[in-house]
């Protein structure tokens, strides 16, 4: 038995990286996963492959960019696993709504553009509040719940060349403080990951950056990048139950890069 067992879980932008390790240790805990993303194709791989490892998890097509994609997200979940105990607010765009990109571009603030500026926002905290309001009412029947929402050390750094996506992941962080507070007495947690982890997305910023990523690692102090399980296993932890008591709290998944005062 896992600590996540008979537990049902959905994990968004879970087609790679962060979200899909995130998935993948879920299910390994007994937890019955949805596996929600943009891409049909890595949805299923991801499925397929908790499947044959004899987990249960169901995969749903989802641009959390589409207020109505998220409200379906969450109903086809409640009809197939009858409820929501867990949700992880990963998924996130980049670029504009026409022209979405993997990662983001390095753009000084003077140059952001408003249609780029909305796309952050609009997947990331206001896709983070659809998703949170669609469960809710799920949780509170329940007695409780489990809610992870994703900022950056960008964000509190405030990296001079990504304002849009700083601004939308300290919105986030904003929104979750905001919701362990209100949401708190209906048993429900809801803390943030800032993960600084070697992913896809990760690439693409080191490849507009060279010697970026190099730079970085020997600024770690543990002198290695994480990987996607570093930030999957500290995400099993805050939904199992020996973080029942933690709400509201930024926990840096970096190997001590970021020294807060």
């Amino acid at each position: 038995m896992g600590v996540l067992d008979g537990k049902i879980a959905i994990v968004t932008g879970a087609g790679r990286g962060i979200g899909r390790a995130i998935a993948e240790e879920y299910a390994l805990e007994g937890a019955r996963v949805v596996v929600a993303s943009r891409t049909a194709g890595t949805v299923s791989e991801v499925v397929d492959g908790i499947r044959s490892r004899g987990g249960d998890a169901l995969g749903i097509t989802c641009d959390v960019g589409v207020a109505q994609n998220i409200r379906e997200m969450v109903d086809r979940t409640v009809a197939e696993y009858g409820g929501v105990d867990i949700l992880v607010n990963n998924a996130q765009s980049f670029g504009t709504r026409d022209k979405p990109r993997a990662s983001s571009e390095p753009t000084n603030l003077e140059d952001v553009d408003e249609a780029e500026w909305d796309w952050n926002f609009e997947t990331g905290v206001k896709a983070t509040l659809r998703a949170m309001q669609a469960v809710f009412p799920y949780m509170k029947a329940a007695g409780g719940g489990r809610i992870l929402n994703f900022g950056s050390r960008r964000g509190i750094m405030c990296n001079a060349e990504s304002a849009s996506y700083n601004c939308n992941k300290e919105a986030i962080r904003a929104l979750s403080r905001t919701a362990s507070n209100g949401w708190g007495q209906h048993g429900i947690t809801v803390n943030v990951l800032n993960p600084v982890i070697l992913t896809d997305a990760a690439e693409g910023v080191f490849a507009d950056h060279p010697g970026a990523r190099e730079a970085a690692e020997a600024q770690i102090p543990l002198r290695r990048w994480g990987v996607p399980r570093d930030c999957a296993r500290v995400a099993v932890f805050l939904a199992g139950p020996d973080a029942s008591y933690l709400t509201g709290m930024t926990f840096m998944v970096e190997g001590g890069l970021t020294t807060l005062p």
